[in-house]
């Protein structure tokens, strides 16, 4: 029998008692090395493999928020691009399943769980709509499935002790809100408000962020008017609130509906301030079928630099993003405000999908999705960071003013940040 001396000749300047012991340490280390190759520290729940990460969402690709759509579009050529061009991420390349739901909160339900028990994904990932993320968060919290990014800004998602495998990835209501709420305060503080809104959680989160907002002055809010996504027109409700006298006009409205409401107040000759959210401000999509003239004047805040707007033309991540749109979802209008979302949630997934290194289990997609500090991507408007926390799911508690000129928002503000305590119930 061969001694361990063989193996290990100067171990034996030390006594037998010693020799025996560093012998039997330095054998525990070589098989571990044997044992425990990179391979074996890699950790996979169902959706991830050596070779792949199977991502799922819902658009809306029919039905009344289809303009939409082009978000799943730019989401899907973008891990395309990823794919190709770096080979995945960490070396996997990333399946994205983007699934129709019609913006049909049980259609959601349903597209989901066959993306969960039947496709086998590891998470789901920027799906969107309020009310159609509403309506699965349970189900994928109760199985433990990470919801992360989605694109949502209703309030009951962030609420990490009922929800905590969820996140969201859109200007929060109760944040844009507040930023209005501000401003009407500090410029108009005897004004008087009229709210149109989509008689949905989308639309209902805005009208209940004003009002708490606002704070005892939700008086000034003296009429309301709600329409559902279904109805041809908003023309009757306009028309009403105009007759309040209001002299400030709130429209928490989706794109076909602010455009519409944008030309009505026009042909009425209804000159209120006229607030329309960010999600409605896109000038292809909203205002010019309104009339460019007819939106002049309006206010937004905004979060994210505008494709098209001269003060950004030069801006090297924006030359990048016009770059990817020609090569990889031709056809698209890159001026669509959606288009530059879409783009920068898919490097948002992206980043969180690289923290997690080899370990792509579910618990730590959520761990890495909810440790995101000061993160600057790059067609976010400077100063705007993502800040997701255990504590806080809201992506950015930051925007910018911006007024229509006529042919472009305007920022005449500076970044405005708004306290986690002051978007609580």
């Amino acid at each position: 029998m061969v001694g361990l001396s063989s193996y290990f000749p100067t171990l034996m300047v030390f006594g037998a008692e010693e020799t025996r012991r560093r012998a039997i340490l330095a054998l525990a280390g070589i098989a571990l090395l044997v044992t425990s190759p990179a391979a074996a520290q890699k950790k996979y729940d169902e959706g991830a493999s050596d070779t792949e990460i199977k991502i799922g969402q819902t658009m809306p690709y029919s039905g009344p928020a289809s303009a939409y759509a082009l978000i799943g579009r730019i989401m899907s050529g973008y891990f395309n691009m990823v794919n190709e061009t770096e080979g995945g991420i960490n070396g996997r390349k990333v399946s994205l399943i983007s699934l129709d739901d019609a913006y049909s909160p049980p259609k959601t339900v349903e597209q989901t769980r066959k993306m969960v028990e039947s496709d086998g994904v590891l998470a789901i990932a920027a799906s969107l709509g309020s009310p159609t993320n509403v309506a699965i968060s349970r189900y994928l919290n109760g199985n433990k499935i990470p919801q992360i990014l989605v694109m949502a800004s209703a309030a009951k998602l962030d609420d990490p002790a009922n929800l905590p495998w969820t996140t969201t990835f859109y200007s929060s209501a109760n944040v844009e809100s507040q930023i209005y709420a501000q401003y009407i305060l500090k410029t108009n503080p005897g004004g008087k408000i009229a709210v149109l809104y989509q008689n949905d959680d989308y639309g209902r989160n805005y009208l209940t962020g004003l009002k708490t907002a606002l704070g005892d002055k939700a008086s000034m809010i003296i009429r309301e008017a709600s329409y559902n996504l279904t109805d041809p027109t908003i023309d009757s409700q306009v028309i009403d609130l105009k007759s309040s006298g209001a002299d400030i006009f709130f429209m928490a409205t989706s794109p076909k509906f602010s455009a519409q409401a944008i030309r009505k107040t026009y042909e009425l000759n209804w000159k209120p301030l006229r607030i329309v959210v960010t999600a409605a401000s896109q000038i292809p999509t909203v205002l010019k079928p309104a009339g460019l003239e007819a939106s002049k004047d309006l206010i937004t805040s905004q979060w994210i630099k505008s494709a098209g707007d001269p003060a950004w033309e030069q801006d090297p991540p924006m030359q990048e993003f016009y770059a990817f749109i020609r090569k990889w979802v031709p056809g698209v209008q890159p001026e669509d405000a959606s288009a530059v979302y879409a783009y920068s949630t898919a490097q948002m997934i992206h980043e969180v999908l690289k923290r997690c290194g080899d370990d792509l289990t579910r618990q730590n997609l959520i761990k890495q999705a909810t440790n995101i500090k000061d993160f600057q991507l790059p067609l976010f408007i400077p100063g705007v960071k993502v800040n997701i926390s255990p504590t806080s799911r809201i992506g950015w508690r930051q925007g910018r003013m911006a007024k229509f000129d006529g042919v472009n928002w305007v920022f005449f503000d500076d970044v405005i940040t708004v306290p986690e305590a002051a978007t609580r119930g």
